[in-house]
């Protein structure tokens, strides 16, 4: 049976959505909300939606920001949704990306029926995988399940946490600094205690681990960042 379609709703206006994703849930796609630009863009990498309903005015990055960045990195579609409706607003979407553009206030049959066109337009190679695996040694992450599972067992993680793991599993011998660390979880105008992410590093060190008397897979690089160390063949 095919999973239910994902659909991010991105929208400052928390009485809006609430009652759009009511309305979208009963038509069988599954929803996902976002209040902020900085928030959608880290729902996107985590979700992996099939459409993205983005709102133009936005707290933190503009829905066009955020637009042109998904678009540096998917083709997933997007409906540009505004209460503004002038017609430059509909040029400047569709320039940075979007594939549709639809005004508030609208009727929910009218945006189900441009959401589900959009859909079918988008080509079947480009459709986002059913998983996204990442697998280091006895660590292993899915994206798109949502699902870590460390030496055998299935550990439920946090949400900064699971970002944190996904972000050092993906760059797996890499360094990665401390700043891109805080930019990808966090987001670009994070103006909180960078030791934050010294916190959650220590936290996702003690599931991790397989010794905890000494940091074997999360090394931290003196003055630059963290590794998530691959393991030696034959180990």
């Amino acid at each position: 049976m095919p999973r239910a379609q994902r659909v991010l709703v991105v929208d400052d206006e928390e009485s809006f959505t609430e009652a759009l994703a009511v309305g979208l849930r009963r038509e069988g796609f599954e929803v996902f909300t976002a209040g902020d630009g900085v928030e959608a863009v880290h729902q996107f990498d985590i979700v992996r939606p099939d459409l993205v309903l983005l709102d133009i005015n936005l707290p933190k990055t503009s829905g066009l920001d955020v637009c042109r960045d998904i678009r540096t990195k998917s083709r997933t579609p997007i409906i540009v949704v505004s209460a503004r409706g002038s017609e430059i607003d509909a040029v400047v979407g569709l320039e940075v990306g979007a594939d549709d553009y639809v005004t508030k206030p609208y009727r929910l049959r009218e945006l189900i029926a441009r959401m589900r066109a959009v859909i079918r337009r988008t080509p079947a190679q480009v459709t986002e995988p059913e998983s996204q695996e990442f697998v280091v040694g006895d660590v292993s992450l899915d994206v798109i399940k949502h699902r870590v599972v460390i030496r055998g067992e299935v550990v439920a993680l946090p949400l900064k946490e699971f970002e944190l793991l996904h972000a050092l599993l993906s760059e797996a011998g890499r360094v990665m600094t401390r700043d891109a660390l805080l930019d990808r979880i966090w987001g670009p105008y994070y103006l909180g205690d960078a030791k934050t992410l010294d916190v959650h590093i220590k936290r996702l060190r003690l599931k991790v681990e397989s010794d905890q008397s000494r940091a074997t897979r999360i090394v931290t690089i003196r003055g630059v960042g963290y590794k998530y160390e691959l393991p030696e063949v034959g180990a």
